[in-house]
C-alpha cells in the first residue's frame, strides 16, 4: 500500500512531546523523529513514540547521524522503526516545508517508503485554547510519485489523527502547567549527558 492511501495515527504522548519541544524553543527551529510501525492490517502507520532531536544546527550531519543510529538501535529492540519526521519552523508565520526538513525526510523515506513529514501549524496551536478542535496541530506531508513532498489536504480526509481523541485537551493542560521545561532533546543531551533524550519521566 502506498502512502497515498495510508492513515497516520499518532499516540498522545508522542504528539504532546513534539509540541512541547517546539514550545520550549519558540525562537528556534526544532525537529524530531517519529517511531512506530504499520498497523496489523496495514491500513495505517502507528506513531507510537517520538524523539526530540535538535533546536540548533538542525542540518548538522554528524550529530544527526549519531542520533539516528542511537534511536534506531534503542527502538529497533522494541519492534519499532523511524517512520517519519517532525519539524517546527523558526518563524511563527512560516508555513513552508524547508530544505532541511525535506532532506531529512528523504533520508527516512529510503528506509521507510511510507514516511510522514509533520510540520507544526502555529496558528492551529494558538487557536487550541479557543475551541474544541480535536485534529492535530500539525500539517501532514507525504512523498508523491514524482518524489516531492506534498501537503495532504485536510478537507475531511482525516489522514492524520491522534490515537486518543482527548489529546489536545491533555496538551493544553501540559501547556498551562509549563511542562515544556521538562523536555530534553539531543542538543541538551550532548551538552549534559544527565539530560535523557528518551524523556522517561516526562509523563509521570
Amino acid at each position: 500500500m502506498g502512502s497515498g492511501e495510508l492513515r497516520y495515527e499518532i499516540a498522545q504522548n508522542a504528539y504532546i512531546k513534539l509540541v512541547l519541544h517546539a514550545l520550549k524553543h519558540k525562537a528556534a527551529a526544532v525537529n524530531g523523529v517519529l517511531l512506530g510501525r504499520h498497523s496489523d492490517r496495514g491500513e495505517a502507520v502507528e506513531v507510537l513514540d517520538a524523539v526530540p532531536l535538535f533546536h540548533s544546527h538542525l542540518g548538522l550531519l554528524p550529530n544527526l547521524e549519531i542520533s539516528l543510529l542511537l534511536i534506531e538501535e534503542y527502538y529497533g529492540s522494541k519492534g519499532m522503526s523511524i517512520v517519519g519526521y517532525f519539524h517546527a519552523n523558526e518563524r511563527y508565520d512560516d508555513t513552508e516545508l524547508g530544505g532541511v526538513a525535506r532532506n531529512i525526510g528523504d533520508h527516512i523515506f529510503r528506509y521507510f517508503p511510507q514516511a510522514a513529514l509533520l510540520l507544526l501549524d502555529n496558528k492551529k496551536l494558538e487557536a487550541l485554547s479557543n475551541g474544541k478542535d480535536r485534529s492535530p496541530v500539525m500539517q501532514l506531508y507525504t512523498r508523491d510519485s514524482s518524489k516531492n513532498w506534498k501537503l495532504v489536504s485536510s478537507d475531511g480526509s482525516n489522514r492524520l489523527i491522534t490515537k486518543e481523541p482527548s489529546a489536545n485537551v491533555v496538551l493544553l493542560d501540559y501547556i498551562s502547567s509549563g511542562k515544556w521545561h521538562d523536555v530534553f532533546d539531543f542538543d541538551d543531551h550532548l551538552d549534559d549527558i544527565t539530560k535523557d533524550w528518551l524523556n522517561p519521566d516526562l509523563f509521570k
